[in-house]
């Protein structure tokens, strides 16, 4: 007997990534697939620490419900970030903390988006950003990347019956690409003159090794955008903590999503987070993470260039967590992820990151997870699979 599911369901499949993860649970292989933070950058004593005072302080308030917004002085910090690091004019009311930024994702398109509502995406874009819009059934509409990011030209010609723009503007994923700020002012520009509301999805904005610090697309147009960001790359995914900032008069109804969702994230996590912001240096360490991800960078650049053909491309980020391969015109990179298992070394092919089918012959290989003394002899294996296919 069939269940009675939605018609929606019908189009929604299981997350790639999510079910790609399992077939590489097995020891021998080396995983370029998950986008996931380095266990080793964990603050597991601090969080420890953290956690004990918040239960000897704050035992019964952070054990207890709160509010929907968030964790007032959380909150606070993250406006007082913002503040600081690009003179950004936000308050802890323009804050509202999520579930790690997925679910500010879901909130947002559950408040704004009806079903044939025209949704702009980048080319490529994140898999799993696709996933939570494509449940309330939108139109997608794609603008290419260029090298210093998103394809303006095209952007302003298809913006006009756009609802929603959804962009990735630092170390994008999953090409790593970031936009410049010429380019996040003329964006901004667009969606000024249009009135076109746009989302920014912002996690790995404090993972920068390289290069310029450059401000949020946000601060250039506070009034039409939601900018997300998240604990998750940064102190710990497990945790689930994320965030929106809007403007006021945009808040009111994501508030009105949270409530319908979940009332209030988790009151404990929020606590945590905080006590561990105010007891260590968070710059220090952010640098350590930094400093690590640079490594495994370089390592997976020096590695492809010293085992891959010449005939395939890859973007270099100057953060994040991602490199974008291009195989020559013809490849397809689902029939290499064969070839690839048989050499027991996994990454993402690039057509699940594009909403019209595209991208065949690109894949996204992650170096934040994998240790450094196996990033090489995984190259090798791709590069094997490779010649072999």
């Amino acid at each position: 007997m069939d269940a009675p599911f939605a018609a929606r369901m019908g189009k929604m499949q299981k997350s790639f990534v999510r079910e790609l993860l399992k077939v590489a649970q097995d020891p021998s292989f080396i995983t370029f697939a998950g986008g996931l933070p380095n266990p080793v950058t964990f603050p597991i004593e601090q969080i420890s620490i953290a956690a004990e005072k918040v239960m000897t302080q704050h035992g019964t308030k952070a054990l207890q419900y709160g509010v929907s917004m968030g964790y007032e002085p959380l909150r606070k910090w993250i406006a007082n970030r913002y503040q600081e690091k690009y003179g950004m004019n936000v308050t802890a009311e323009n804050i509202l903390i999520t579930n790690g930024s997925q679910q500010a994702l879901d909130l947002i398109a559950k408040a704004m988006l009806d079903p044939g509502d025209k949704v702009i995406v980048e080319a490529p874009s994140y898999m799993g950003g696709i996933h939570a819009l494509r449940l309330y059934e939108p139109v997608f509409d794609a603008v290419p990347l260029n090298d210093d990011g998103i394809d303006t030209a095209v952007l302003a010609q298809k913006i006009s019956d756009a609802k929603l723009v959804y962009t990735l503007p630092n170390f994008q994923n999953p090409t790593g690409i970031s936009y410049t700020p010429a380019i996040k002012k003329e964006v901004a520009e667009i969606f000024k003159s249009t009135r076109t509301h746009f989302i920014e999805d912002d996690p790995y904005n404090e993972l920068r090794f390289s290069g310029e610090d450059t401000p949020p697309l946000f601060s250039y147009a506070p009034e039409l955008g939601f900018l997300m960001g998240s604990f998750s790359k940064v102190v710990s995914p497990g945790m689930r903590m994320g965030w929106i900032c809007g403007p006021l008069h945009l808040m009111d109804k994501i508030l009105i999503a949270k409530q319908a969702s979940d009332l209030h994230s988790n009151q404990l996590s929020q606590y945590i987070i905080h006590q561990f912001m105010l007891d260590n240096d968070y710059n220090a360490h952010l640098k350590g993470i930094q400093n690590l991800y640079k490594n495994q960078r370089d390592l997976m650049v020096a590695a492809i260039k010293k085992h891959f053909p010449s005939s395939i491309s890859h973007t270099i980020p100057e953060g994040g967590m991602f490199l974008w391969t291009r195989l020559p015109e013809g490849m397809d990179a689902l029939k290499l992820f064969d070839k690839a298992v048989e050499q027991k070394v996994v990454f993402v092919p690039g057509q699940p990151f594009f909403t019209d089918g595209s991208g065949q012959n690109a894949l996204r290989i992650s170096f934040s997870m994998t240790p450094a003394e196996q990033i090489d002899e995984g190259v090798q294996r791709l590069a094997r699979a490779i010649k072999t296919y």
